[in-house]
């Protein structure tokens, strides 16, 4: 122990005595996204401008997350050039985006991609052209990067007032709570085995007894096994809440067993369950997919109106620097925005009511982590029972031996309540009540954490990513969502009802052929 350690831990000792967490009276930081401000604008317009210029390409590709980007990759690879890609953002990259300082890089959204399965292969072609997978073994099976991926220990869970390997709670269990995970994962496995859920989803089976599954909640699937004890519900329940944003209670049983069935990737060097991440999290993708776009990315551009017509589509983007109203006559696009969006610029498309979960991302400066008893710090930190999803370390792939200033990514997904009164909750409340907020759920497994924060940063996403609400996946909305109208085009995670990385990608390069192959 160094004296500033000492020092805090003597600063710290009445906290860890009392289990208080004062806050400070200012902590540094801001809320610093989404523009939600300039969203509304587009809500609140009384009628669409009128442009100032017209601007003639080929194609315009309406929002830079991750399918966007994915459709411009496409369309590069195949000699295509005369296109633009539009963002309201100051970054591309949506729920994937990723921030910086002079610590780390770090995640505002998605921070891992799990090891694609064989029918993800646009995902493997990706991951081969960027040097993330190096080769195969005599097997077939990818050889990938060490430096992506996820470094052991992999996720740690804080329960009985230590800190355990693994995300599955373990110490202190009774006999039938033992049985209960040991039946759940023997399901699992037995899914796993006969490929019932793929990546990307809809190359899953169409079996009717496994599309039954998304008319009944995750709840109710498991109550009908008699799965009733606290443990493993619990379990289940944060897999629901970090990939979906619902409850056991609001989300598809087909989308919560697919979230662990189809985890079937393979790696010569690594296990079933190791996950490909980076410091700054799935921003590491964004920055490849956006290198090539160059001149090519305009940020910071509203898209107030899409107007399909025979041979062209028209865009009008309001550009939030400027103020000007641009339109681009061109002779295909793809909206690649979430619906919710799409459905209030196009005109005719048919209104959805879907739901949307809201998110709160804060990212924490700190001097270093605290130490906590029990296993060593990892990758991906949760408590048990506790409020929030816990945190991601950002420096852990760095491995350094020794103790070190790092950024911790806290996740909160706000399922609690209906999504609209959500959103509205979550405009109302302050910088410092949302620091600490994040403080105060990581209290139990840190309590002197106050004392290592230098700085705090919240990201809202009031639409983070669509939920898997039951009858949605196989359903009458989605399958409207699928349907495509050239000259317009639709790519986004939401035709999938997943907010997933490798749903996202492969709806971009699908989309781009299609695109390519409407031009002629």
């Amino acid at each position: 122990m160094n004296r500033r350690r000492f020092l805090q831990a003597s600063v710290a000792a009445p906290a860890l005595l009392t289990g208080s967490c004062a806050p400070r009276q200012t902590m540094p930081g801001s809320i610093v996204g989404a523009a939600a401000s300039i969203g509304h604008r587009l809500r609140d317009l009384k009628g669409i401008p009128t442009p100032t210029r017209t601007v003639k390409t080929d194609i315009v590709i309406a929002g830079a997350g991750i399918a966007g980007l994915a459709a411009a990759h496409q369309l590069q690879k195949q000699g295509l050039e005369a296109f633009v890609v539009l963002d309201l953002e100051a970054h591309a990259g949506g729920n994937s985006a990723s921030g910086s300082n002079s610590v780390s890089g770090y995640p505002w959204g998605a921070h891992y991609v799990p090891l694609p399965g064989r029918d993800c292969h646009e995902v493997l072609a990706f991951f081969e052209e960027l040097g993330l997978i190096l080769g195969h073994d005599a097997a077939g099976r990818p050889i990938y990067d060490e430096l992506a991926l996820c470094h052991a220990p992999h996720e740690r869970l804080f329960i009985h007032g230590q800190w355990e390997n693994g995300l599955q709670p373990v110490t202190g269990l009774t006999q039938r709570e033992r049985e209960e995970f040991a039946a759940f994962d023997a399901a699992i496995q037995q899914w796993q085995a006969k490929h019932s859920f793929t990546l990307p989803l809809d190359r899953s089976p169409r079996d009717p007894d496994l599309l039954a599954l998304d008319l009944l909640t995750m709840d109710a699937w498991m109550s009908q096994q008699g799965w009733t004890t606290k443990p493993l519900r619990w379990y289940v329940d944060y897999a629901c809440r970090d990939d979906f944003g619902g409850t056991l209670q609001q989300v598809s049983a087909w989308a919560g067993i697919h979230y662990f069935a189809s985890r079937s990737g393979e790696a010569a060097n690594a296990t079933r369950s190791t996950v490909l991440t980076w410091p700054e999290g799935n921003g590491y993708l964004v920055k490849q997919l956006v290198k090539p776009l160059r001149e090519r990315l305009h940020t910071g551009s509203i898209v107030l109106h899409m107007q399909p017509e025979r041979d062209r589509v028209l865009t009008d983007i309001l550009q939030s620097h400027t103020g000007e109203v641009i339109r681009y006559e061109s002779r295909a696009a793809l909206c690649a925005m979430p619906r919710f969006i799409a459905q209030r610029i196009v005109p005719g498309l048919k209104p959805l009511a879907l739901n949307y979960a809201p998110w709160v991302v804060t990212n924490l400066t700190l001097d270093e982590l605290p130490p906590s008893p029990g296993v060593l710090p990892a990758w991906d930190s949760v408590i048990y029972q506790g409020p929030t999803l816990g945190y991601i370390n950002a420096t852990h792939q760095n491995l350094t031996a020794v103790p070190q200033a790092t950024v911790i990514t806290h996740y909160e997904a706000l399922c609690d309540q209906p999504p609209a009164q959500a959103r509205q909750w979550m405009q109302q409340q302050s910088h410092a009540q949302w620091s600490q907020r994040a403080l105060s759920s990581l209290q139990a497994a840190h309590p002197d954490l106050t004392h290592h924060v230098q700085q705090t940063d919240v990201w809202l996403w009031g639409h983070g990513m669509i939920r898997p609400d039951p009858g949605f996946i196989w359903g009458p909305e989605r399958a409207q969502m699928l349907l495509q109208a050239p000259p317009l085009f639709y790519a986004h995670s939401d035709m999938s009802g997943m907010s997933l990385f490798e749903e996202a990608y492969t709806r971009g390069i699908l989309t781009g052929q299609a695109i390519q192959q409407w031009l002629g």
